[in-house]
């Protein structure tokens, strides 16, 4: 079957009223405009959780054009070595920058994946510096949709909530993130516990464990299935789910699969031994079909907890046999037995995210622990013990030769952005979570609802990743009325029209980037955090990284006069600080720091330091969601500054004297703002001072996401 290119825009029209596609069965539209069954207010009314976990897809890869989300219109990327914004990565030879796979242009919705091993993606994160992304992982890997390329997962992500901050656990592939989905760890968390670092006995840096050694043969539940390697011993989320008397079970073809692939519970004892007619054999093990998941919905005999694995053919993994408009069905079948009865939908959630980004790129910098500089000294600090956190590979069996930015102790993650959709009566509305998680955060989120423990999490993944609780609001006020979702069924004409199509291809020349102007509705966040900057006499500069809100952070410090070093990273957690300081050159050449935290959090510290200098700092007012600037003066000559409202338009700029040992406080309502402030602080008489402040003050409610997202940037 043929379709022209008018056919093709009809069927990927988007999502507004004057859109041609066919509209999505009543059932799921009913579902959208359901109320949940209310009976505590709290999480305890949530009665089912599904758990849908599909493949190898980047948050910009799907999402950078996304309004309301921290995407292409991103104002502050990280810079890279070479001076240039993270956007131009270099494949070796030239640079290539995010590109729109186009599908009217080519083969865009089948284009082929890309590296995704433990190697390729240290090599391409550089601990940070980014700058290669395309050189490990193709120079299809710095491709993106748009909104009519992919309506579907648009419209699912605007009638319910994304989550813009969550992480894949692991720099690495499949299986490693899977068993971190499945288990709450990819390291053995004992010895983690030990301070520890694993090596590939004790953990899973490349895909391995899950796969079935021989698919051809292995059939189950006869002969079986065979496997590759050891297992590990530490109990699953199934089996402490079996443990605690709580109902699960996977819906799954255990013969399609993906050999298994799909099924982080393979790299287990506890699953590899089940014997028949054991709960672990009969929930986990067997075949249980979307018709099944169906019956159970409507026959009000679904568990509490369930997961359900694609097959291959559906699991949204980049090139054949799947695409985006294959996994988008699967998960519209998945709706479509959640919603059988909706008093069962009434109480229950779907999370649908994905297992990593394949090579994917995404332009945000991953929170995690900090890396090793080649010397062995550690670019960064923690407030807390971070032994037991990090891969040990003194062989460099994973790592790839070229890669000596660091040595042979590797930070096992977070690693990049992936979709996360939070799908429930309780998420509707089109918001957007920028609280950071990662696949533990479903572990977290199964001890707040069932209160039990997981005691496979390690401390730091507890203290900086969230649990998913805030992207549900559990009371009682009702919701907004979503988008109704289009109709997927077409998805076999649109990839025989793409097979029509020549192979994808780079750009010959940089597109100009963008991202839809607009804001969303946007989750509190439990952040509150202050860096402060002091020069000293020995014309060293220290920053004092604070953390006076709920949830432990990493701070990501980009030292631009500097760019070649590894970029420091600091956990703090929840109300600790720390600090530490940075050598000015002998030269004079003074410092220029840029600061970046979770959801658009950024502290910039820039001057010659051939002096002591005014000083700023800022203070919240979260009663009102105002800012108050503090300016210092320690020296001894007055100073002139300026304060410019570099975004939201609020003013000024304002011209202030400072007098020696003087201070002011300058307060700056951010009401017409959303509570988003980007504000700088210069000095007339000093050249090159610069204090800027960016981010949101948090008050406790929920809020709009950043109105100045959506500027073009290149």
């Amino acid at each position: 079957m043929s379709i022209d290119r008018r056919q093709f825009l009809s069927f990927t029209a988007g999502t507004s009223a004057a859109a041609t596609f066919v509209a999505l069965p009543a059932s799921i539209q009913r579902a959208l405009a359901a109320e949940p069954t209310v009976e505590t207010g709290t999480i305890k009314d949530l009665k089912h959780i599904v758990i849908l976990m599909q493949e190898n897809r980047g948050f910009d890869h799907y999402f950078g054009t996304m309004k309301g989300v921290r995407g292409f219109g991103d104002r502050f990327p990280v810079p890279l070595e070479s001076g240039k914004p993270v956007w131009f990565q270099s494949n070796g030879t030239k640079e290539i920058a995010p590109f729109h796979m186009d599908p009217l242009a080519f083969n865009a919705l089948l284009a082929p994946s890309t590296p995704h091993s433990f190697a390729d993606s240290q090599a391409a994160w550089n601990q940070g510096k980014f700058g290669s992304w395309p050189k490990y992982k193709h120079d299809n890997s710095m491709g993106y949709y748009k909104r009519e390329d992919i309506p579907f997962q648009f419209a699912l992500a605007e009638a319910f909530t994304i989550c813009d901050g969550y992480h894949c656990s692991i720099t690495a592939g499949t299986d490693p993130n899977r068993i971190t989905f499945f288990s709450g760890s990819n390291f053995n968390p004992e010895l983690a516990a030990q301070g520890v670092n694993c090596t590939d006995t004790d953990s899973e840096p490349d895909n391995l464990r899950c796969w079935i050694a021989n698919p051809e043969v292995d059939k189950w539940p006869v002969p079986g299935y065979t496997y590759k390697d050891s297992a590990f011993q530490w109990p699953t989320l199934p089996e402490l789910l079996e443990a605690a008397d709580i109902s699960w079970r996977i819906y799954q073809d255990p013969n399609d699969n993906w050999t298994g692939a799909m099924h982080g519970g393979l790299a287990f004892a506890g699953f590899r031994t089940a014997a028949p007619g054991s709960p672990v054999y009969e929930k986990g093990m067997s075949l249980w079909t979307l018709e099944d998941l169906a019956e159970d919905v409507k026959n009000n005999t679904l568990p509490e907890v369930c997961w359900v694995l694609p097959p291959r053919a559906f699991s949204e993994h980049p090139g054949a046999p799947s695409s985006p408009q294959k996994g988008g069905h699967f998960t519209e079948q998945v709706l479509n037995a959640l919603t059988a009865n909706l008093e069962v939908w009434s109480k229950a959630a779907l999370f649908l995210t994905f297992d990593e980004n394949d090579g994917m790129f995404d332009h945000v910098p991953p929170p995690s622990v900090p890396s090793y500089n080649p010397d062995g000294s550690m670019a960064g600090k923690a407030t807390m013990n971070l032994d037991g956190e990090y891969f040990s590979d003194p062989a460099r069996k994973h790592i790839d030769p070229e890669d000596t930015t660091s040595g042979n102790l590797r930070p096992f993650g977070l690693s990049a952005r992936v979709p996360m959709y939070v799908v429930s009566p309780w998420s509707k509305g089109g918001w957007v979570s920028s609280e950071v998680f990662d696949h533990t955060s479903i572990s977290m989120f199964l001890e707040q609802r069932f209160d039990i423990a997981v005691p496979n999490v390690s401390p730091w993944h507890r203290a900086v990743c969230g649990d998913l609780t805030s992207t549900f609001d559990f009371s009682e006020r009702g919701d907004i009325q979503p988008t109704p979702l289009p109709d997927t069924s077409n998805y076999l004409a649109l990839e025989a029209q793409q097979l029509t199509m020549p192979d994808y291809f780079v750009p010959q020349n940089h597109q100009m980037l963008f991202q839809e102007a607009g804001t969303r509705l946007s989750r509190k966040l439990p952040y509150v955090l202050h860096v402060n900057a002091e020069v000293t006499q020995g014309k060293n500069v220290s920053l004092t990284f604070m953390n006076n809100g709920a949830r432990g952070v990493v701070y990501h410090v980009y030292d631009k006069l500097h760019l070649d070093r590894i970029p420091r990273r600091y956990t703090v957690e929840a109300g600790k600080k720390l600090a530490d300081i940075w050598e000015i050159a002998s030269d004079d050449s003074g410092y220029d720091l840029w600061v970046y935290g979770p959801a658009g959090f950024v502290r910039v510290f820039r001057d010659s330091a051939d002096s002591i200098k005014p000083e700023c700092t800022i203070e919240y007012d979260a009663g009102i969601g105002d800012v108050v600037v503090v300016l210092t003066n320690p020296g001894t000559e007055t100073c002139s500054l300026t304060i410019q409202d570099e975004t939201y338009s609020s003013g000024g700029p304002w011209q202030l004297t400072l007098a020696p040992s003087g201070q002011i406080k300058q307060r700056f309502s951010l009401h017409n703002s959303a509570h988003w402030y980007d504000l700088s602080v210069t000095d007339l008489t000093l050249d090159g001072y610069l204090r800027r402040f960016a981010g949101r003050v948090e008050t406790g409610q929920d809020g709009l996401s950043d109105p100045a997202l959506g500027t073009a940037v290149l």
